[in-house]
């Protein structure tokens, strides 16, 4: 009965084990699903559209090729669009009727003013061989190096590359922007081929195997014994049979020699599935063989725009386009690019690289420290430009692309504890412009920023004549530079909360009266304060608030009151930027620029306007006029 029942076991374990392996070899499901599509010489660019990177969930292994010069890159369908405006493109979608990836050539529509975009189809063929070859690569046609992408690659001739996007993403290739994109794509999805029975069928199918052993070497125990010595044979002595003849004798070493052989190669034989069934079993212990009760990880894909909350305030319907001008990723990247380049053009003082990344007042200051560097050039350089970590990003909510361009604040803490934290109003004025720099200043000790909506969701820039704060924030500027001027005795004093206000007691009516006493009695000084040419930045806050960012000049004008003849002094900072290094009757001035970041509350608060940052540099010196 034992061999019958091991004899069943080994069959079953047989079929376990082998239609467990089979479904991992003969029956295995391909691990991925590949899409694939040609385009030669179209356009010079080709646009995957979202529906075509969501054709099937999981990750997209895009492989491209067919130019000398391969460029991938990926970012919002709307930037896409926007960066293209009325360029010819290949369009790639999904068609899921055939299941498969369809290419059309389409010409954008350009930016309007109102923001908006569109595509049709050409009018105009694509160009000849022989116009392609005449073509010369234009810097601008290059996607390269925009900040509107989420990422980018760059490789000759191939280029294969993971991203897991979600939707609303576009993926755009080209080569250098001139010659004509890669001609060949293929995108791949991975597929859930996991068997989960594989490995219980053979880890069951070693069990059964292991029992039926047991049972073998049960059976062979049991038949031993039972052929022992029988006594007491029926019949007693009588009738007692003649004896055999006695067989041939037999040495009693070959008898128990030859059973010992006989023992040891059954016990090796045996030996031989309890080692080889573990080491079987050992195979299944991929997670693609058993059953998951896990649920799945979580997507890692840059979020594009976010879902409020039930408890969020309703949104109109024309505000459902609103989207964040950047993402916290792409922010990210803008700022690793623009810290790089800042410190590369501050060691070099290049003037003309510098306006590829800083406008503005952020402009004016670094191209007058680089000019004074030059000829001074122990001169202290400008607060570097930190590439991380954010602290805060704030950017304006943009629906399309606005015809003020787009801007975004952030904040950005330096690796140096004893160096303030950075804010930093970046613009961005087209879509083949990249982010420039228009305020950079350090954080007031201690300062204290509201509470702004996340950077998923990003704040509508205010109008500087909104009057829903305590003050428009088109006069702020005008406002604060009274204060400087005449301190408790300007009209707009009350407006400013004086508490930890330093620039105050600097460039206020402290400072000044300072700076008139270091003066010989020869000498007379007069300070004047303007409003900059900087443009007034206001976003949102939670409190119904703004952070207004602006910018104001102080003029000091030092005049001889004797009659006679005044300059800078030998060595100075205005000597330096003006190259006026002589003696004059009228006198010589310099002009302070000065960066501000204000929390102006709405109306209806008690709280008042409180600084938040400022930057003050020397902008320009001459002789008086």
């Amino acid at each position: 009965m034992r061999f019958a029942l091991a004899i069943v076991a080994f069959v079953a374990a047989a079929v376990m084990i082998g239609f467990g392996i089979a479904q991992r070899t003969v029956y295995l499901d391909p691990d991925r699903v590949t899409l694939s599509s040609e385009f030669e010489g179209q356009a010079a660019y080709v646009v995957v559209e979202p529906e075509a990177l969501g054709a099937y969930p999981g990750k997209q292994t895009l492989t491209v090729s067919g130019s000398e010069t391969v460029f991938l890159a990926y970012g919002r369908a709307s930037d896409v669009e926007a960066w293209l405006g009325d360029e010819p493109y290949v369009a790639v979608r999904y068609d899921a009727e055939t299941e498969a990836l369809t290419s059309e050539v389409v010409t954008g529509a350009p930016v309007a003013d109102d923001g908006s975009t569109g595509t049709e189809t050409p009018t105009t063929p694509p160009a000849t061989p022989e116009a392609e070859a005449e073509a010369t690569p234009d810097p601008a046609a290059s996607p390269a190096g925009s900040d509107l992408w989420l990422d980018e690659f760059t490789d000759e001739r191939s280029l294969t590359t993971t991203i897991d996007v979600p939707e609303g993403i576009s993926v755009l290739l080209a080569s250098d922007g001139t010659a004509p994109a890669p001609t060949d794509l293929e995108v791949s999805w991975p597929l859930d081929n996991s068997t989960p029975l594989a490995g219980p069928l053979i880890a069951g199918g070693a069990l059964v195997f292991l029992v039926g052993v047991a049972l073998l070497i049960s059976g062979f125990v049991h038949h031993r014994r039972s052929r022992g010595p029988r006594r007491n044979l029926p019949g007693g002595r009588r009738g007692k049979l003649p004896s055999a003849p006695k067989p041939p004798s037999i040495r009693r070493s070959q008898v128990t020699g030859g059973s010992r052989r006989a023992i040891g190669r059954a016990k090796r034989i045996a030996l031989v599935p309890l080692i080889a069934v573990p080491a079987l079993a050992l195979t299944a212990c991929s997670p693609d063989y058993w059953p998951s009760f896990d649920q799945a990880p979580p997507s890692t894909a840059p979020a594009t725009t976010s879902t409020p909350s039930p408890t969020d305030a309703p949104v109109e319907e024309e505000d459902e386009a609103m989207e964040p001008a950047v993402t916290v990723p792409q922010m990210e990247r803008i700022m690793r690019r623009v810290a790089v380049f800042t410190d590369e053009a501050d060691k070099a003082l290049d003037a003309e690289a510098i306006a590829q990344r800083f406008d503005g007042p952020a402009l004016e200051a670094r191209l007058a420290n680089y000019a004074i560097r030059a000829t001074l050039p122990d001169h202290a350089a400008p607060v570097a430009v930190p590439a991380s970590p954010l602290t805060l990003t704030l950017p304006q909510q943009v629906a399309g692309w606005p015809a003020s361009g787009r801007t975004v604040l952030t904040i950005a803490q330096n690796s140096d504890p004893t160096i303030a934290p950075t804010a930093l109003v970046l613009q961005q004025a087209t879509p083949r412009d990249n982010y420039k720099i228009v305020y950079a200043m350090s954080l007031a000790p201690d300062a204290d920023v509201p509470e702004v909506a996340p950077a998923s969701i990003g704040a509508p820039l205010i109008s500087p004549e909104f009057k829903g704060l305590v003050m428009l924030p088109g006069q702020v500027a005008a406002a604060y530079a009274d204060v400087l001027l005449l301190g408790d005795a300007s009209e707009y004093y009350e407006f400013f909360d004086p508490e930890g206000d330093v620039l105050q007691e600097q460039l206020g009516v402290t400072g000044q009266a300072a700076a008139a006493a270091d003066l010989p009695e020869t000498a007379d000084i007069a300070f004047s304060n303007a409003v900059g040419d900087g443009p007034t930045v206001a976003l949102a806050t939670n409190d119904s608030g703004a952070l207004v960012t602006v910018s104001i000049e102080q003029t000091e004008k030092v005049a001889p009151n004797d009659g006679g003849t005044i300059g800078f002094q030998e060595g100075a900072p205005g000597a330096a930027l003006s190259g006026f290094t002589e003696k004059s009757a009228k006198g010589v001035q310099r002009v302070i620029g000065v960066q501000l970041l204000f929390y102006v509350p709405s109306v209806g608060s008690d709280e008042k306007i409180r600084l938040l940052g400022w930057s003050e540099s020397l902008i320009g010196a001459s002789e008086v006029p």
